[in-house]
């Protein structure tokens, strides 16, 4: 097989892996269509809203999962392969994205899915890790200051790409297959949270802990 048909490979399992709607299977599990209840969203922030932390954790975890996973398997075996070597960085960054955009948009639910947090934290996780922690950093700050997990959803994809713009500068060495990529996802996470950004600008969004979030 060539490193080109890998790449292709690597892309397609990627997206079915993101696609796979485990905060809308979960709420099958228990009887519910999850998209009725609480935001409507199917990934694991509404997950532990409307079906509690025991379901909503498990959820989360395998949201980041699917986007570990995929990009971890195509870097191994891009890696593997004699004149593939060019192709590493591209395949994670593409690799990650198509688990994004699986997740984002899954043919599972007519291409209508999550706002794509949990996951993108996975591909980070694989691809940037120093990213990935500077992104959570910052969640961290913003929702246990102001208990809206949408603002620091939105702020954590920022934070993403501040986190790269630092280690890149203090490095030296600009990678700029992988800053798109930040940059993308950003104004992905930023796109998908724009009815929460509404309701953020009018003072309706509700805060972390409400019954009505």
């Amino acid at each position: 097989m060539s490193p080109l048909a890998v790449l292709i490979l690597s892309l397609f399992v990627a997206y079915l892996s993101g696609a796979t709607p485990f905060g809308y299977l979960a709420g099958k599990l228990k009887g519910i269509d999850i998209r009725q209840h609480g935001s409507g969203n199917i990934g694991a922030t509404n997950a532990i809203r409307v079906l509690g932390k025991g379901i909503g954790i498990p959820v989360f975890i395998l949201d980041l999962l699917k986007g570990l996973l995929p990009v971890l398997v195509a870097k191994h075996w891009l890696a593997q392969m004699p004149g593939a070597e060019s192709l590493i960085s591209w395949g994670a960054v593409l690799t990650a994205l198509a688990a994004v955009l699986g997740h984002m948009f899954t043919f599972w639910l007519g291409f209508k899915g999550g706002k794509g947090v949990a996951t993108t934290g996975g591909v980070l996780l694989g691809i940037a890790p120093m990213a990935m922690l500077g992104g959570l950093a910052v969640w961290l700050v913003f929702f246990f200051s102001l208990r809206y997990v949408s603002l620091a959803s939105i702020m954590a994809g920022v934070g993403v790409v501040v986190s790269l713009l630092i280690s890149m500068a203090r490095s030296g060495t600009w990678d700029w297959v992988l800053l798109g990529f930040g940059l993308l996802v950003m104004v992905l996470v930023i796109v998908r949270h724009r009815s929460n950004i509404h309701r953020l600008w009018n003072g309706t969004e509700p805060k972390a802990g409400r019954k009505n979030q």
